[in-house]
């Protein structure tokens, strides 16, 4: 009987330990690709920037 009491116990502490693994595994790699993301929109952002103020520099005096 008091083996199969740990039996028991052991299970239930390898799911609460693999659940909480998990939880932090799903985070880390849904951090990564939110990361990657903005990165990638950053970098469009940037040269769209970028060309619009070399535009505007091409312009001349188009601020005044």
């Amino acid at each position: 009987m008091s083996r199969t009491v740990w039996t028991v116990l052991g299970v239930i502490a390898a799911v609460v330990i693999a659940w909480v693994l998990v939880d932090v595994v799903f985070s880390v790699v849904w951090f990564l690709v939110k990361a990657v993301i903005v990165a990638l929109v950053a970098v469009v952002v940037f040269f769209v920037l970028r060309s619009l103020v070399q535009r505007g520099e091409r312009g001349g005096s188009a601020g005044r």
